[in-house]
C-alpha cells in the first residue's frame, strides 16, 4: 500500500492501529523524494539519515505505549527555520555555511510532538519573492507545470506537499508567503493570527535567535487537508516559553459554528487597486455557490468592510518600511532624490513602495495608528459576519520570471500587465490587521492549474476559518495530486 498521499490524520490512525510503522512511512517518503524531486527541487536540504533514526525512535516509543500528536509522521520544514546541524541560509550565498547550534522553537515543537523531519524546503533569496529560487539551491518548479513558479516564499513546502514528500510542512507568511504557494500548488495553508505562534529561530542568518515579536510576519502550518492544518496548528500554537509562556497558557476558542448553514460569509472578488483574473474570479464564485447551496448566508457587499484601497496602501507602507529598515543605505541620497521627484498626485502602489522606503519613525507610527482603526473596523464586521472569502492573488501560478530587478517584472492578468508586487494587496488584506486566513483549493484554471481562495476570520478565532475550510472541502473537494488532477 502506498502512503505518500494519505493525510496526517489517516497516517496517525494507521500507526496507532499497527498497520504501518514510521520507518516504513519514512522510507517510502525518502524513496519518493529521491525519485521525483530532481524535476521539482522542493527539498533543498535533505536530512534522511537523521529522519530514519527519528523514525526508529518513534516506533520504539510507540512500542512502549507512548502516543504523541505527530508520533512517527514524516514532515518537512521551510529552509528559513533553524535546525541544529543543518544550514539556514535564507537563500543568501554569503551565509551558505551558516549552521545554527539550536532548533527553532517550532522545530522543537515538531520533534516534541513526535514528527520525523525529512529535510528543509526551498525559499527565495532572503524570503523576498513570490517565487522560490536562489543561487545556492536553484529553482523550485510548480508540480502542475514545471515552467511555472511554485510560489514564494514557502514555495518548496507547497511543492513538497503536492508531490507527496511528507504529510505536513511548516512555512511562514508576511506577504502571502504561505498562502500564495498553497494557492499555486493546490494545497492548504493557514496564516495564524499575528502573535499566536512563536517564531524564535525563524531569523535571517547569522541570527541571533531571539524571542522577539515580529510585525506582520507569522509562522504557520501547511497540509493537504483542512483538518491536518488544525492538527499541526495545535502543535505550533502558543507563546514562546522564554517570554509570554512564562505566565500564559493558550486556549483557542472553538469555531463559531459546526454546520455550513449557520455561517455568515462576506464574499469579495474585486479590489480597487488591482483587477481579479477570470480564473480566480471563477473559483471565488464556485465557493460562493457552494456556500449558498449549503445554506450559508452569503453577502457580496457590506458597509462594515474597511476601505480596501486604504488597506492596500497601509499594508504596503508597513511591509516596505519594515523590510528595508536594516538594508544598507549606500544609495540613500539617490533614493531621497527619487522620492522627491514623485508627483504628489501619484498615489500608485509603486509610488507608495518608494515613499515607504524613506519612512521616519513618525511616519510609521501614523501608519500603525491607522492600522488600529482598521482592526477596529474588522471587529465590527466580524460581529455581523463569521468569515470573509476572497482571492489570494489575482492569477494562478505564473511562468518563472528571474529578472534580477523585481521592479521591472510584470504580472499578466487576462492579457494586461501590472507591476509585479501589486499582486500582494489581496494577501495584505489579512496580514495588515493580523487576522487569521486559511488558503483552500477551490478549482482549476482553463490550463488545469490549481486556484485557491482564502478564508479570513476574526482575530484569535483561527478555528472558525479552519472549520469553514473543512466544510467547504466536503462540498467542493480539496487536494488532488498533480498526476490525478491533470
Amino acid at each position: 500500500m502506498e502512503w505518500s498521499y494519505r493525510t496526517a490524520e489517516e497516517l496517525m490512525a494507521a500507526l496507532r492501529a499497527g498497520e504501518v510503522t514510521s520507518v516504513e512511512l519514512t522510507d517510502e517518503a525518502i524513496a519518493r523524494i529521491e525519485r521525483d524531486d530532481k524535476a521539482i527541487n522542493a527539498i533543498c536540504v535533505p536530512d534522511f539519515d537523521r529522519a530514519r533514526a527519528a523514525a526508529r525512535d518513534a516506533d520504539q516509543a510507540r512500542a512502549r505505549g507512548e502516543d504523541r500528536p505527530l508520533l512517527g509522521i514524516p514532515v518537512t520544514v521551510k529552509e528559513s527555520y533553524d535546525m541544529a546541524g543543518l544550514p539556514t541560509t535564507w537563500g543568501m550565498p554569503p551565509h551558505r555555511n551558516h549552521v545554527p547550534a539550536e532548533d527553532a522553537v517550532q522545530v522543537s515543537r515538531l520533534k516534541a510532538a513526535g514528527a520525523v523531519v525529512l529535510g528543509k524546503t526551498n525559499v527565495p533569496l532572503g524570503l523576498q519573492d513570490i517565487q522560490s529560487f536562489n543561487d545556492i539551491y536553484g529553482t523550485t518548479n510548480n508540480p502542475w507545470d514545471r515552467t511555472r513558479t511554485s510560489g514564494g516564499s514557502s514555495g518548496g513546502s507547497a511543492a513538497a506537499l503536492a508531490c507527496g514528500f511528507g504529510a505536513l510542512s511548516i512555512g511562514s507568511d508576511i506577504a502571502g508567503s504561505l498562502r500564495t504557494p498553497a494557492h499555486f500548488c493546490g494545497v492548504y495553508g493557514h496564516k495564524p493570527t499575528l502573535g499566536l505562534v512563536a517564531n524564535r529561530g525563524m531569523v535571517p542568518p547569522p541570527g541571533p535567535a531571539l524571542p522577539v515579536d515580529l510585525d506582520l510576519a507569522v509562522a504557520g502550518p501547511m497540509a493537504r487537508t483542512a483538518r491536518d492544518l488544525m492538527l499541526l496548528l495545535d502543535v505550533m500554537a502558543g507563546p514562546d516559553p522564554l517570554t509570554y509562556g512564562v505566565a500564559y497558557d493558550l486556549r483557542l476558542p472553538p469555531a463559531r459554528h459546526d454546520r455550513l448553514r449557520d455561517f455568515r460569509v462576506l464574499v469579495l472578488d474585486e479590489h480597487p487597486l488591482i483587477p481579479t483574473g477570470s480564473a480566480v474570479r471563477a473559483s471565488v464564485n464556485r465557493v460562493a455557490d457552494a456556500l449558498l447551496d449549503g445554506g450559508a448566508r452569503v453577502e457580496r457587499h457590506s458597509p462594515l468592510l474597511p476601505d480596501l484601497a486604504e488597506s492596500g496602501i497601509l499594508y504596503t507602507q508597513l511591509l516596505i518600511s519594515g523590510s528595508v529598515a536594516r538594508f544598507p543605505m549606500d544609495s540613500y541620497e539617490e533614493l531621497r532624490t527619487r522620492v522627491a521627484g514623485l508627483s504628489a498626485d501619484d498615489q500608485s502602489l509603486s509610488a507608495t513602495r518608494l515613499r515607504a522606503m524613506m519612512f521616519s519613525h513618525r511616519d510609521w507610527l501614523e501608519a500603525d495608528f491607522r492600522r488600529e482603526l482598521h482592526r477596529h473596523g474588522w471587529r465590527q464586521l466580524f460581529a455581523e459576519f463569521d468569515a470573509v472569502v476572497c482571492p489570494i492573488t489575482p492569477t494562478p501560478a505564473f511562468p518563472h520570471d528571474h529578472n534580477p530587478n523585481p521592479l521591472e517584472r510584470r504580472i499578466d492578468i487576462d492579457g494586461v500587465e501590472y507591476p509585479y508586487f501589486d499582486q500582494l494587496v489581496w494577501a495584505g488584506l489579512a496580514t495588515m490587521p493580523g487576522l487569521p486566513a486559511t488558503a483552500v483549493p477551490a478549482g482549476r484554471s482553463p490550463e488545469g492549474l490549481p486556484v485557491g481562495v482564502q478564508i479570513i476570520g476574526p482575530m484569535f478565532e483561527d478555528r472558525t476559518p479552519l472549520r469553514l475550510a473543512e466544510l467547504l472541502e466536503e462540498r467542493i473537494g480539496g487536494f488532488q495530486a498533480p498526476d490525478e488532477g491533470a
